[in-house]
């Protein structure tokens, strides 16, 4: 995971000093991308250890499109209850986007408009399949009329496939991300959608590309950034993932290999 260690490098290097919403304070680049090619292992930052089963569970509960942390979340991670309400809502967020992004039809008999929902990752899956020279396939979880509404405003927000000569690659705008916490748990989880839909479209997954706008560090994290900066990165790990239906697929379903990692780094959550 050297282009992680370059990315931690070149914002230190290059970023300002920036306020920000929760008044931590940040160092911050605007507009950064690395490429990580999936063939050359499972893209899983080693010179910390990255909770595997956080991610993956998370992953899976966007994908359910549900609004509440209760819902297929916990108790096998909290990394939303720093902005769930306490009755474990947060609003239309990502998997709600993806999965049931609303849509209004008038219906020209009573004059009034029926909502209707649009499962974005399945409209991908099925134009990957019947048009794959397409340049519009897309998921956008930045729904506007929804802001409002959202606990946390998404940050990844809007991510596009591209297929060629039997390889499937993903790439992300990240509107905003957090380097030290965010960002590992972002890369990890865009490449196992990445491999999800290529298996289901019968693809090769090859190259995750992750874009950023602002591009930021915590000051409170960059003394543990600095600590990984001088580890050395193991050999990256592998990942399997049953022979299943893509919308059948569960946690068990996914096998971690080899993963070898320096210790684990706690870094503080800025709300």
């Amino acid at each position: 995971m050297k282009q992680y260690l370059e990315l931690v490098q070149e914002v230190l290097e290059k970023g300002e000093e920036k306020g920000d919403r929760t008044g931590t304070g940040t160092i911050s680049m605007f507009g950064a991308q690395k490429r990580y090619d999936l063939r050359d292992g499972f893209p899983l930052v080693t010179t910390k250890k990255v909770i595997f089963k956080s991610m993956l569970y998370e992953l899976l509960w966007f994908l359910k499109g549900v609004t509440n942390v209760n819902d297929g979340l916990r108790p096998h991670t909290k990394i939303w209850d720093p902005w769930a309400r306490e009755d474990g809502e947060i609003g239309p967020l990502y998997g709600y986007q993806w999965i049931n992004w609303e849509k209004f039809t008038l219906d020209k008999e009573t004059g009034n408009y029926k909502m209707s929902h649009i499962n974005q990752i399945q409209n991908v899956i099925d134009t990957i399949k019947k048009d794959p020279n397409s340049r519009r396939i897309i998921v956008s979880a930045w729904n506007v009329a929804d802001l409002d509404k959202m606990a946390l405003a998404p940050c990844h927000a809007f991510f596009q496939f591209n297929v060629a000569n039997g390889f499937l690659d993903l790439q992300l705008y990240q509107r905003s991300a957090d380097i030290a916490l965010g960002v590992p748990f972002n890369i990890a989880s865009y490449s196992i959608l990445l491999m999800m839909v290529a298996k289901e479209c019968n693809l090769i997954p090859r190259y995750f590309v992750h874009t950023i706008g602002d591009a930021h560090i915590y000051k409170n994290h960059v003394e543990g950034l600095q600590l990984q900066l001088t580890r050395t990165p193991h050999k990256l790990p592998t990942l399997k993932i049953a022979d299943k239906p893509f919308w059948e697929l569960e946690y068990e379903d996914f096998e971690l290999i080899g993963y070898e990692h320096d210790e684990f780094i706690k870094f503080p959550i800025a709300v």
